[in-house]
Protein backbone atom coordinates (compact mmCIF):
# COMPACT_ATOMS: atom_id res chain seq x y z
CA UNK A 1 0.00 0.00 0.00
CA UNK A 2 1.19 3.27 -1.02
CA UNK A 3 2.24 5.94 1.87
CA UNK A 4 -0.86 8.83 2.27
CA UNK A 5 0.00 11.65 0.63
CA UNK A 6 1.36 14.74 2.89
CA UNK A 7 1.42 18.13 2.80
CA UNK A 8 5.27 19.49 3.87
CA UNK A 9 3.96 21.29 6.70
CA UNK A 10 0.76 21.89 8.84
CA UNK A 11 -0.89 24.90 6.78
CA UNK A 12 -1.65 27.94 8.59
CA UNK A 13 -5.12 28.52 7.65
CA UNK A 14 -7.96 26.02 5.96
CA UNK A 15 -10.35 27.01 3.36
CA UNK A 16 -13.38 25.27 1.49
CA UNK A 17 -13.49 26.83 -2.33
CA UNK A 18 -17.23 26.16 -3.89
CA UNK A 19 -20.17 27.96 -5.25
CA UNK A 20 -22.10 27.89 -3.34
CA UNK A 21 -20.65 26.79 -0.23
CA UNK A 22 -23.24 28.14 2.39
CA UNK A 23 -24.60 24.75 3.12
CA UNK A 24 -21.88 22.55 3.58
CA UNK A 25 -20.82 21.18 6.99
CA UNK A 26 -17.21 20.66 6.60
CA UNK A 27 -16.21 24.00 8.67
CA UNK A 28 -18.70 22.49 11.40
CA UNK A 29 -17.03 19.46 11.67
CA UNK A 30 -13.35 20.05 10.52
CA UNK A 31 -13.78 22.91 13.24
CA UNK A 32 -14.54 20.83 15.55
CA UNK A 33 -10.90 18.56 14.67
CA UNK A 34 -9.27 21.39 14.48
CA UNK A 35 -10.36 22.11 18.05
CA UNK A 36 -10.07 18.82 19.93
CA UNK A 37 -6.15 18.89 18.50
CA UNK A 38 -5.25 21.97 19.91
CA UNK A 39 -4.68 23.48 16.37
CA UNK A 40 -4.79 27.09 16.59
CA UNK A 41 -5.98 26.80 12.52
CA UNK A 42 -9.66 28.38 11.03
CA UNK A 43 -11.37 26.34 8.62
CA UNK A 44 -13.43 28.84 6.50
CA UNK A 45 -15.76 28.10 3.49
CA UNK A 46 -15.46 30.82 0.99
CA UNK A 47 -17.83 31.06 -1.96
CA UNK A 48 -15.58 31.54 -4.93
CA UNK A 49 -17.25 32.16 -8.52
CA UNK A 50 -15.56 29.74 -11.60
CA UNK A 51 -14.00 33.21 -12.83
CA UNK A 52 -12.71 34.04 -9.60
CA UNK A 53 -10.91 30.39 -8.54
CA UNK A 54 -7.61 31.40 -10.67
CA UNK A 55 -7.10 34.31 -8.29
CA UNK A 56 -8.21 32.74 -5.31
CA UNK A 57 -5.41 29.80 -5.55
CA UNK A 58 -3.29 32.11 -6.30
CA UNK A 59 -4.06 34.35 -2.95
CA UNK A 60 -3.68 31.17 -1.04
CA UNK A 61 -0.56 30.31 -1.92
CA UNK A 62 0.15 33.35 -0.39
CA UNK A 63 -0.70 32.84 2.74
CA UNK A 64 0.50 29.58 3.55
CA UNK A 65 -3.47 27.64 3.12
CA UNK A 66 -4.64 24.76 2.30
CA UNK A 67 -8.09 23.10 2.12
CA UNK A 68 -11.09 21.59 0.26
CA UNK A 69 -12.80 21.79 -3.07
CA UNK A 70 -16.55 21.08 -3.51
CA UNK A 71 -18.61 21.54 -6.43
CA UNK A 72 -18.53 22.87 -9.32
CA UNK A 73 -14.15 23.25 -8.79
CA UNK A 74 -12.39 19.77 -8.68
CA UNK A 75 -12.21 19.45 -12.24
CA UNK A 76 -11.18 23.07 -12.51
CA UNK A 77 -8.70 22.87 -9.89
CA UNK A 78 -7.45 19.53 -10.91
CA UNK A 79 -6.37 21.32 -14.02
CA UNK A 80 -4.83 24.12 -12.17
CA UNK A 81 -2.53 21.61 -9.88
CA UNK A 82 1.60 21.16 -10.78
CA UNK A 83 1.17 18.07 -8.63
CA UNK A 84 -1.27 15.47 -8.49
CA UNK A 85 -1.61 12.15 -6.64
CA UNK A 86 -1.81 9.52 -8.73
CA UNK A 87 -5.57 8.75 -6.92
CA UNK A 88 -6.66 12.01 -8.18
CA UNK A 89 -5.43 11.40 -11.74
CA UNK A 90 -7.38 8.27 -11.93
CA UNK A 91 -10.47 10.72 -10.48
CA UNK A 92 -9.64 13.26 -12.79
CA UNK A 93 -10.78 15.45 -9.94
CA UNK A 94 -9.37 17.08 -6.59
CA UNK A 95 -11.02 17.83 -3.58
CA UNK A 96 -7.91 18.46 -1.01
CA UNK A 97 -5.20 20.54 -1.87
CA UNK A 98 -2.06 21.69 -0.61
CA UNK A 99 0.96 23.77 -1.54
CA UNK A 100 4.60 22.22 -2.09
CA UNK A 101 7.81 23.69 -0.02
CA UNK A 102 7.88 25.92 -3.49
CA UNK A 103 4.40 27.12 -3.58
CA UNK A 104 3.06 24.91 -6.02
CA UNK A 105 -0.09 23.72 -5.81
CA UNK A 106 -0.45 19.86 -5.13
CA UNK A 107 -3.94 18.19 -4.96
CA UNK A 108 -5.54 14.53 -3.91
CA UNK A 109 -8.88 13.21 -3.84
CA UNK A 110 -9.68 11.81 -0.66
CA UNK A 111 -13.56 11.22 -1.86
CA UNK A 112 -12.58 7.60 -2.44
CA UNK A 113 -11.18 7.14 1.18
CA UNK A 114 -14.89 8.65 2.33
CA UNK A 115 -16.47 6.09 -0.13
CA UNK A 116 -14.78 3.04 1.07
CA UNK A 117 -15.77 3.94 4.59
CA UNK A 118 -18.75 4.23 3.72
CA UNK A 119 -19.29 1.01 2.05
CA UNK A 120 -17.25 -0.50 4.73
CA UNK A 121 -19.84 0.85 7.83
CA UNK A 122 -23.05 -0.38 5.76
CA UNK A 123 -22.49 -4.04 4.08
CA UNK A 124 -22.48 -6.41 6.57
CA UNK A 125 -19.98 -8.23 8.71
CA UNK A 126 -19.67 -11.04 6.47
CA UNK A 127 -19.56 -9.16 3.51
CA UNK A 128 -17.38 -6.21 4.60
CA UNK A 129 -14.49 -8.82 4.66
CA UNK A 130 -13.07 -7.54 1.40
CA UNK A 131 -12.84 -11.22 0.27
CA UNK A 132 -16.15 -11.89 0.46
CA UNK A 133 -17.53 -11.48 -3.21
CA UNK A 134 -20.22 -8.85 -3.60
CA UNK A 135 -23.02 -8.31 -6.48
CA UNK A 136 -23.31 -4.11 -6.20
CA UNK A 137 -25.57 -1.81 -8.12
CA UNK A 138 -24.44 2.02 -8.53
CA UNK A 139 -27.53 4.39 -9.35
CA UNK A 140 -25.82 7.58 -11.51
CA UNK A 141 -23.01 8.17 -13.77
CA UNK A 142 -21.67 11.32 -12.32
CA UNK A 143 -18.41 12.26 -10.49
CA UNK A 144 -19.09 10.63 -7.34
CA UNK A 145 -19.54 7.33 -8.87
CA UNK A 146 -16.17 7.03 -10.60
CA UNK A 147 -14.68 7.64 -6.51
CA UNK A 148 -17.62 4.90 -5.65
CA UNK A 149 -16.01 2.52 -8.49
CA UNK A 150 -12.25 2.85 -7.26
CA UNK A 151 -13.34 2.48 -3.73
CA UNK A 152 -14.95 -0.38 -4.52
CA UNK A 153 -11.58 -2.35 -5.78
CA UNK A 154 -11.04 -2.91 -1.78
CA UNK A 155 -13.69 -5.44 -2.03
CA UNK A 156 -14.22 -8.68 -4.62
CA UNK A 157 -16.69 -7.53 -6.70
CA UNK A 158 -18.44 -10.24 -8.62
CA UNK A 159 -20.90 -7.93 -11.08
CA UNK A 160 -21.39 -4.19 -11.17
CA UNK A 161 -24.22 -3.13 -12.57
CA UNK A 162 -24.97 0.50 -13.46
CA UNK A 163 -28.08 2.42 -14.40
CA UNK A 164 -28.35 5.86 -16.05
CA UNK A 165 -30.82 8.00 -17.71
CA UNK A 166 -27.59 8.87 -20.03
CA UNK A 167 -26.72 5.36 -21.40
CA UNK A 168 -23.44 6.38 -22.86
CA UNK A 169 -22.27 7.79 -19.24
CA UNK A 170 -22.93 4.46 -18.00
CA UNK A 171 -20.98 2.43 -20.83
CA UNK A 172 -18.25 4.91 -20.04
CA UNK A 173 -18.22 3.81 -16.57
CA UNK A 174 -18.55 0.45 -17.16
CA UNK A 175 -15.10 0.35 -19.06
CA UNK A 176 -13.06 2.10 -16.82
CA UNK A 177 -13.34 -0.89 -14.09
CA UNK A 178 -11.35 -3.66 -12.89
CA UNK A 179 -14.18 -5.76 -12.11
CA UNK A 180 -16.67 -7.34 -14.60
CA UNK A 181 -19.54 -4.37 -15.24
CA UNK A 182 -22.41 -4.24 -17.32
CA UNK A 183 -25.02 -1.47 -18.13
CA UNK A 184 -28.73 -2.14 -16.85
CA UNK A 185 -31.82 -0.59 -18.87
CA UNK A 186 -33.47 0.46 -16.06
CA UNK A 187 -32.92 1.04 -11.91
CA UNK A 188 -35.26 -1.95 -10.61
CA UNK A 189 -33.39 -4.30 -13.44
CA UNK A 190 -29.69 -3.29 -11.90
CA UNK A 191 -30.94 -3.81 -8.11
CA UNK A 192 -32.69 -6.84 -8.73
CA UNK A 193 -29.80 -9.03 -7.60
CA UNK A 194 -27.46 -6.74 -5.55
CA UNK A 195 -25.54 -7.60 -2.69
CA UNK A 196 -24.94 -3.50 -1.89
CA UNK A 197 -26.85 -0.95 -3.83
CA UNK A 198 -25.51 3.11 -3.92
CA UNK A 199 -27.33 5.66 -5.07
CA UNK A 200 -25.05 8.66 -6.57
CA UNK A 201 -27.58 10.87 -8.26
CA UNK A 202 -29.23 13.43 -6.55
CA UNK A 203 -32.59 11.85 -6.37
CA UNK A 204 -34.10 12.26 -3.25
CA UNK A 205 -32.57 15.69 -2.21
CA UNK A 206 -35.13 17.99 -2.16
CA UNK A 207 -38.27 15.82 -2.35
CA UNK A 208 -38.91 11.99 -1.26
CA UNK A 209 -38.70 10.51 -4.81
CA UNK A 210 -36.57 7.34 -4.39
CA UNK A 211 -33.62 6.20 -7.17
CA UNK A 212 -34.86 2.62 -6.99
CA UNK A 213 -38.03 1.20 -5.44
CA UNK A 214 -37.25 -0.42 -2.07
CA UNK A 215 -39.89 -3.09 -3.15
CA UNK A 216 -37.43 -4.48 -6.08
CA UNK A 217 -34.42 -4.94 -3.56
CA UNK A 218 -33.23 -8.47 -2.27
CA UNK A 219 -33.90 -8.84 0.97
CA UNK A 220 -30.55 -8.91 2.00
CA UNK A 221 -28.76 -5.95 0.20
CA UNK A 222 -27.49 -2.92 1.71
CA UNK A 223 -27.86 0.11 0.62
CA UNK A 224 -25.85 3.56 0.43
CA UNK A 225 -27.16 6.82 -0.69
CA UNK A 226 -24.55 9.48 -1.30
CA UNK A 227 -27.29 12.33 -0.52
CA UNK A 228 -27.62 13.39 2.82
CA UNK A 229 -30.48 15.97 3.99
CA UNK A 230 -32.10 16.57 7.17
CA UNK A 231 -33.66 13.47 8.89
CA UNK A 232 -32.00 11.46 5.99
CA UNK A 233 -33.75 11.05 2.96
CA UNK A 234 -36.96 8.78 2.26
CA UNK A 235 -35.16 6.30 0.37
CA UNK A 236 -33.15 5.48 3.23
CA UNK A 237 -35.87 5.62 5.79
CA UNK A 238 -38.03 3.36 3.36
CA UNK A 239 -35.16 0.75 3.23
CA UNK A 240 -34.49 0.48 7.10
CA UNK A 241 -38.26 0.42 7.76
CA UNK A 242 -37.83 -2.94 5.17
CA UNK A 243 -35.26 -4.04 7.18
CA UNK A 244 -32.84 -2.60 4.98
CA UNK A 245 -29.03 -2.21 6.32
CA UNK A 246 -29.14 1.63 4.77
CA UNK A 247 -27.13 4.76 5.11
CA UNK A 248 -27.33 8.40 3.73
CA UNK A 249 -23.93 10.48 2.54
CA UNK A 250 -23.32 11.53 5.48
CA UNK A 251 -20.66 9.17 6.67
CA UNK A 252 -18.78 9.54 3.50
CA UNK A 253 -18.73 13.23 4.27
CA UNK A 254 -16.62 13.08 7.65
CA UNK A 255 -14.74 10.20 6.15
CA UNK A 256 -13.08 12.14 2.95
CA UNK A 257 -13.01 15.36 5.66
CA UNK A 258 -10.89 13.27 8.34
CA UNK A 259 -8.74 11.99 5.40
CA UNK A 260 -8.25 15.04 3.79
CA UNK A 261 -6.67 15.98 8.08
CA UNK A 262 -4.57 13.43 7.92
CA UNK A 263 -2.72 14.92 4.48
CA UNK A 264 -2.90 18.01 6.17
CA UNK A 265 -1.08 17.41 9.83
CA UNK A 266 0.13 13.90 9.79
CA UNK A 267 -1.72 12.49 11.94
CA UNK A 268 -6.08 11.51 12.43
CA UNK A 269 -8.31 13.43 13.72
CA UNK A 270 -10.59 13.02 16.28
CA UNK A 271 -13.63 11.52 14.75
CA UNK A 272 -15.62 11.75 17.94
CA UNK A 273 -15.02 15.51 17.93
CA UNK A 274 -16.50 15.60 14.36
CA UNK A 275 -19.37 13.37 14.30
CA UNK A 276 -20.62 15.61 18.08
CA UNK A 277 -20.02 18.37 16.42
CA UNK A 278 -22.95 17.84 13.81
CA UNK A 279 -25.59 16.22 16.98
CA UNK A 280 -27.94 16.10 18.53
CA UNK A 281 -28.57 12.45 18.18
CA UNK A 282 -31.48 11.11 18.70
CA UNK A 283 -32.67 9.61 22.01
CA UNK A 284 -33.04 6.27 20.33
CA UNK A 285 -30.22 4.34 18.42
CA UNK A 286 -31.04 1.84 16.22
CA UNK A 287 -29.77 -1.51 15.01
CA UNK A 288 -29.96 -1.31 11.34
CA UNK A 289 -26.47 -1.78 10.98
CA UNK A 290 -26.81 -5.22 13.29
CA UNK A 291 -25.67 -7.92 11.60
CA UNK A 292 -28.73 -9.20 10.88
CA UNK A 293 -31.34 -6.92 9.02
CA UNK A 294 -34.10 -5.63 11.02
CA UNK A 295 -37.44 -3.88 10.50
CA UNK A 296 -37.40 -0.79 12.53
CA UNK A 297 -39.19 2.69 12.81
CA UNK A 298 -37.46 5.64 10.50
CA UNK A 299 -36.75 7.96 13.03
CA UNK A 300 -35.38 5.30 15.19
CA UNK A 301 -32.85 3.99 12.36
CA UNK A 302 -29.26 4.81 12.61
CA UNK A 303 -25.76 3.09 13.49
CA UNK A 304 -24.70 3.52 16.83
CA UNK A 305 -21.26 5.38 15.92
CA UNK A 306 -22.79 7.66 13.99
CA UNK A 307 -25.31 10.60 15.61
CA UNK A 308 -28.53 11.85 13.41
CA UNK A 309 -27.58 15.63 12.58
CA UNK A 310 -29.82 17.95 11.60
CA UNK A 311 -28.13 19.10 8.26
CA UNK A 312 -29.15 20.84 5.12
CA UNK A 313 -29.62 18.86 1.96
CA UNK A 314 -26.38 17.96 0.08
CA UNK A 315 -26.10 16.28 -2.90
CA UNK A 316 -23.44 13.89 -4.34
CA UNK A 317 -19.84 15.02 -4.89
CA UNK A 318 -20.59 18.69 -2.24
CA UNK A 319 -18.47 18.71 0.74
Amino acid sequence: MSARPRAPSAPASLVLLGHPVSHSLSPVFQQAALDAAGLAVRYEARDVAPDALTFMLRELALCGAAGNVTIPHKEAVFGQCVHVTDLARRVGAVNTFWYSATGELTGHNTDVAGAAEAIRAVLPVSQSEQAAPIRVALLGAGGSALSVIIALEQWNVQELVIFSRTESRAASLAGRCTFSARVAESAELAVQHADLVINTTPIGLHDDRMPASPQALTPHAAVLDLVYRRGETAWVNRCRERGHRAEDGLRMLVEQGAAAFACWFARSPDRNAMWASLEPRPSSLSTALADQPVAVHPADAQHESRPSPLVSPSPPDSI
